[in-house]
């Protein structure tokens, strides 16, 4: 079974719920992607990070990550993996809000104004959440090459990355998770 087929299996087994739920865009649901529970298991982070490498083979970014908390897994999975794979690259974490001690910063990690950087998302529906990351790390100095999400739940987020001038892949669509019929 090749890595994104296993992938693609523990995200259903794992992450998808059916039900009445209430997304962060406000749009309802009868389905939901709870991605943690892939994203901090430890096959699940490694098959992502997998994944999510060969994606960024094409345009080898400076630094990955995306907004606190549901990036925070991914980031460290695919920098560790990069690593093991003798490749340089760093992480970030965009703060909802401005530290209020310390150095005070919204953007963490060992980046610097100027590196090239892909968002790294979950889920996206809409965008929002991706739109107000690549902010922060623009006003801080990053250059966003685009964004990259384990699943785009095909509701406007690439089509508002598009508008924005900003590249969108996907590992998976909701398609690919849901059952056929």
């Amino acid at each position: 079974m090749t890595t994104r087929e296993s992938l693609r299996r523990l995200l259903q087994q794992q992450a998808l719920q059916f039900g009445e739920f209430t997304l962060a865009s406000g749009q309802k649901a009868t389905f939901y992607l709870d991605c943690r529970r892939v994203t901090l298991d430890s096959q699940g982070a490694l098959l992502i990070a997998q994944e999510m490498l060969e994606r960024l083979q094409a345009d080898w970014p400076d630094a990955v990550g995306g907004m606190a908390i549901g990036a925070d897994p991914i980031t460290a999975a695919v920098i560790t993996v990069a690593a093991q794979q003798g490749r340089s690259l760093k992480g970030f974490i965009v703060r909802k809000e401005t530290k209020q001690h310390g150095l005070a910063r919204q953007v963490e990690g060992p980046v610097v104004p100027g590196d090239r950087c892909v968002i790294l998302e979950d889920v996206v529906t809409t965008g929002g959440s991706s739109l107000k990351a690549i902010e922060r790390v623009r006003e801080f100095g990053l250059e966003v090459q685009g964004v990259l999400a384990i699943v785009d739940r095909l509701a406007g987020g690439r089509e508002t990355f598009e508008q924005a001038g900003l590249a969108f892949d996907a590992l998976f669509t909701i398609n690919d998770l849901l059952p056929a019929g």
